[in-house]
């Protein structure tokens, strides 16, 4: 499959908060939703476009930064402020991220793997363990 980078980045967070998502909340035949973070540093807010997978009410992300052998930063900012906003589409809202571990990271990680089969293809050029996120409504 050939990837369509036409919107990314900054430009993928604008298009979409703009519209409610009605662009950019599919990209590449997957949903994306907008996770804003606190800056570690800086403190402040940093908005990210990311592919996420549903389990049960919570949301599910991978912070694989393409097999990269360094998190993104945006896993870095959650893992000291948990507490993060989320937009998916029109609805924007609070949420406390915690990173999975043992069998539920298993398990969430072939569910998005079968969402975006590339992160095998990640995981696989790292040393690393991709953290897979877990996000709650709050």
């Amino acid at each position: 499959m050939t990837l369509d980078f036409s919107l990314f980045g900054q430009e993928h967070v604008d298009r979409y908060v703009e519209t409610d998502g009605e662009v950019g909340y599919l990209w590449n035949g997957v949903s994306v939703l907008i996770l804003t973070t606190t800056g570690r540093r800086s403190g402040e807010q940093r908005s990210t476009p990311l592919i996420f997978g549903r389990d049960g009410e919570s949301y599910v992300l991978v912070a694989s930064k393409g097999g990269q052998p360094q998190h993104p930063g945006w896993y870095f900012n959650l893992s000291e402020q948990p507490e993060v906003q989320l937009q998916v589409k029109g609805d924007r809202f609070r949420a406390r991220a915690r990173t999975a571990e043992g069998e539920e990271r298993e398990r969430l990680w072939a569910s998005m793997n079968e969402i975006w089969p590339y992160y095998d293809e990640y995981q696989a050029k790292t040393t690393r363990q991709i953290p897979v996120v877990v996000l709650d409504r709050i």
